[in-house]
């Protein structure tokens, strides 16, 4: 049995996510003892993450925050606290706006990704810190950690799971934590 992944920097556990044999958009995601099927971006894993690329970045991401939908029947609880999203909530992935790669308020001008979607893969969604304190314009915005389409479907740059993993792994995510994006 492997023991968590410690990093130097946040003295918090990491959650590991390495490609998965069986197509360049499957990973396993593991938790200390704990592995999970994962999706990873149509564009597999790179370390020259471009906006609309569909890669996911080969970096390791702090957790900055979490959001579940309403709908859900018992919300869920974790010490990392999560903001019910609200129907105006939403991303905006535009490299030209100043509020690129920032949560916006919709209606809203820009390009922009809306965090209220009827697909469910949002009901819960983890916050990834990439390119969000040091933004660079391009490199990439709305990576999150979140629920899975059925059959794993690639995602278009994040790590989705299962809902049941991400209800066992909720309790567990607090800030100082980590994903790690490994290849």
């Amino acid at each position: 049995m492997k023991k968590p992944i410690k990093t130097r920097r946040s003295n918090g556990t990491v959650i590991a996510v390495r490609r998965a044999p069986g197509g360049p958009n499957r990973a396993i995601l593991a938790f200390g003892p704990l592995r999970f099927p994962a999706a990873i971006g149509r564009g597999g894993i790179s370390t020259r993450k471009r906006e609309g690329d569909g890669a996911t970045p080969l970096a390791i991401m702090p957790l900055a925050g979490g959001l579940v939908r309403d709908r859900l029947p018992i919300p869920p609880q974790s010490p990392l606290g999560l903001r019910r999203i609200r129907p105006d909530d939403g991303w905006c992935d535009a490299p030209s706006d100043p509020n690129y790669n920032r949560a916006v308020r919709l209606p809203f001008s820009a390009s922009h990704e809306r965090l209220r979607r009827d697909d469910g893969i949002y009901d819960i969604v983890i916050i990834l810190d990439w390119n969000m304190r040091r933004r660079i314009k391009g490199r990439g915005s709305a990576v999150f950690f979140h629920l899975a389409r059925p059959g794993f479907e690639p995602t278009a740059g994040c790590v989705a799971i299962a809902p049941s993993a991400m209800r066992v792994l909720l309790p567990h995510l607090k800030r100082g934590m980590r994903l790690a994006v490994l290849g």
